[in-house]
């Protein structure tokens, strides 16, 4: 018996199609695996750093992130936001969100205050937390944006006592008329409310973007491995 490789099109081209998947999708899984990488190094690095003062000076975004800071001013409280679709430990609720005014400058920061569940028997009904009055200080660590959630169509602008979906500090600029760094603070310092302050670490799983990379490796030599033998045992057929 003589092996013969019978070359048939649509299968070839079906097997070109996989392999090329394949390889572009595990190439994808590979860099998202470097860049976590990078960011768990770029976290490790300026979470070790002094915190930095917020004093009202301009900051650079990308320099800023992730890096501890300290403010010293006044919340303003008239402008809260909940942020909606945000769960923690099983129980639905809301993140609150508020510009706090440092002190000396006439810019503004948005904290990420806290947590908070929502009224069950209500849904729309937002939770009343109190505020610091006066000047205070908050520590916490500075973000370019809350992590988004899905939101169907385009969202109207917030406004005070609003719940939204998503919002970052240029989007509640423009709608609030104050003058907003472009970070937000995750609050982690007490203030005497209820708010819980459990804040999801960025997400740096690298061993999963690897593991998927190699499914995706994996199916496109799966997928040229089945042409190749399945072209052999039909050229054999074919000769008997």
């Amino acid at each position: 018996m003589r092996l013969r490789f019978r070359f048939r099109t649509i299968p070839f081209l079906a097997t070109l199609v996989l392999v090329a998947v394949g390889i572009l999708l595990g190439n994808w899984q590979v860099r998202r695996a470097a860049e976590k990488t990078m960011l768990q190094a770029r976290l490790t690095q300026r979470t070790a750093l002094p915190p930095l003062v917020l004093d009202g000076t301009p900051v650079d975004p990308a320099a800023v992130e992730y890096r501890r800071v300290i403010a010293t001013g006044e919340f303003v409280s008239n402008w809260p936001l909940f942020l909606d679709n945000r769960p923690l430990e099983g129980r639905t609720g809301f993140v609150l969100l508020m510009p706090f005014r440092i002190a000396g400058a006439d810019d503004v920061v948005l904290v990420a205050r806290g947590w908070v569940p929502r009224d069950p028997a209500v849904h729309d009904r937002v939770p009343q937390v109190a505020t610091p009055g006066g000047r205070t200080t908050i520590e916490g660590l500075a973000i370019l944006h809350p992590a988004r959630v899905m939101e169907l169509g385009k969202a109207p602008p917030p406004r005070p006592g609003a719940i939204v979906q998503n919002v970052d500090p240029a989007g509640f600029a423009q709608a609030s008329s104050l003058r907003t760094l472009p970070v937000l603070v995750e609050q982690t310092n007490a203030d005497g409310s209820d708010l819980t302050r459990k804040w999801p670490a960025p997400a740096v799983d690298v061993d999963r973007n690897k593991g998927y990379a190699f499914q995706w490796y994996a199916l496109a030599a799966m997928a040229f491995l089945f042409f190749v033998i399945t072209g052999f045992r039909s050229g054999t057929k074919q000769a008997g």
